[in-house]
């Protein structure tokens, strides 16, 4: 069986855009009960917009549940599982041991799916959530290909399913709490900072409540031992201690997670889901990892070799590098990229499609304006079968006035001419100048 693609919808529209580039599946979640909540725009009446028009297209939605709530949020999740329950998702997404309870009570008829957040790392607890009734576990990011297989064998009636691609976390999956104590917002209520992804300068003690380098520097001191401090570029003058034991530190960014070349081998060790991070992504990144992945997944089923090119194609949307995880081995030093702060992203979102219009039997393409662009600049165009590159000779609005140059917040929509005939929520983008 081909394995489902599983794309995060942070909204409808980046869900249509998963949709239409290739995922079999979206999960999504309304943000007071999510890990998703400061960048997540669903409510309970776009969710039913969400799950509806999933219906219409024979695709599968999945709702997230998945913090882990304090005390006063009981009541309210008690109170919305019933409306979510009736919406029909195909399965909702959990991590606490007690809302799994509470969802077996109040809706028992809705599969339940336990979330990354319970970092499922081996057979046994696998066995214990399946004889709890689960019916899915995505299991831990921080296992081995060998770990999965293992899982699966002694499993064979659960489903498993497995992140490839998104960022990574510098605790098991989200169970952190350096956010919580730096900006107070906990990454188990879905508000995290992402504070393992700032800006760190480090220092050393050189004495007594004094960490600066360059006063000591300044001063004439030469003896530098002692505990090494960590202070962020956005809070000057507040310094963390930074400790370590015998195994090293871990508190900083990782590179991304990348696994489309070991799909094949995640398949035959058992995985019937490959899943994508990053709801509180832009749709560009959606569709161009949807599209990927897609693809990808559908060499493997017919038995093609594995194309190089699609991690190139990864590379145009946002990224910190990849790494394969902890898949194949200890990613060790390769996991962290303290020397290259800039992204490693190759291209640049300009443009997205959004009305055809007919006038004198030419096809006139609306765009709206996401980059900075000039009259006679070369662009890849993506849809969702194909890729070409054209260069775009000028530029007018919806008023019939030409531009030579347009960019976001100056400029409205804006009407050009494409070498084909493409379709509603095409992408352009052009190479980055680095």
């Amino acid at each position: 069986m081909k394995p489902e693609l599983l794309l995060p919808a942070g909204d409808l529209e980046k869900l249509k855009f998963a949709f239409q580039y290739g995922a079999d599946a979206v999960y999504a979640g309304v943000p007071v009960f999510s890990l998703r909540a400061r960048e997540n725009k669903f409510n309970i009446e776009s969710v039913k917009e969400a799950v509806d028009y999933t219906r219409s297209i024979g695709k599968t939605i999945y709702l997230t549940l998945n913090i882990y709530p304090h005390n006063y949020k009981i009541p309210a999740l008690q109170k919305a599982l019933r409306p979510l329950a009736d919406l029909k998702p195909d399965a909702f997404i959990v991590a606490d041991p007690g809302v799994i309870m509470m969802c077996k009570e109040i809706c028992p008829e809705i599969p339940i799916h336990l979330s990354v957040q319970q970092n499922n790392v081996n057979w046994a607890s696998a066995k214990f959530w399946h004889q709890q009734g689960i019916e899915r576990i995505i299991l831990s990011r921080e296992i081995s290909l060998n770990e999965v297989r293992e899982i699966h064998e002694k499993n064979p009636g659960l489903e498993l399913e497995f992140f490839v691609h998104g960022s990574i976390c510098m605790a098991y999956s989200g169970r952190c709490l350096l956010s919580n104590y730096m900006t107070y917002r906990d990454a188990n209520q879905g508000t995290c900072a992402h504070s393992c992804r700032w800006n760190y300068r480090i220092h050393k003690a050189i004495g007594k409540n004094e960490v600066e380098e360059n006063v000591a520097a300044e001063r004439g001191y030469k003896n530098l031992d002692g505990d090494y401090y960590l202070e962020e570029k956005e809070r000057p003058g507040e310094f963390l201690k930074l400790e370590e034991d015998e195994h090293g530190a871990y508190i900083m960014n990782s590179r991304d997670m990348c696994l489309i070349e070991y799909l094949k081998d995640l398949r035959d060790a058992g995985v019937c889901s490959f899943k994508v991070e990053g709801r509180n992504k832009t749709f560009y990144y959606a569709a161009t990892v949807a599209k990927t992945y897609r693809k990808a997944i559908d060499d493997m089923d017919s038995g093609k070799e594995f194309d190089p090119e699609y991690i190139d194609e990864l590379a145009k949307t946002s990224n910190r590098g990849f790494i394969p995880g902890f898949l194949v081995q200890n990613p060790r030093e390769k996991a962290q990229d303290y020397a290259k702060r800039v992204t490693s992203q190759t291209h640049e979102f300009v443009g997205v499609i959004r009305k055809i219009h007919e006038k004198e039997g030419k096809k006139l393409y609306e765009m709206e304006v996401k980059g900075r662009l000039e009259a006679g600049a070369e662009v890849e165009v993506m849809t969702p079968k194909e890729d070409f590159e054209c260069k775009l000779k000028e530029f007018t609005d919806l008023y019939g006035q030409k531009a030579q140059t347009v960019h976001p917040g100056q400029s409205n929509n804006v009407l050009i001419e494409l070498p084909r005939e493409v379709c509603a929520g095409t992408i352009l983008r052009k190479e980055r100048i680095t």
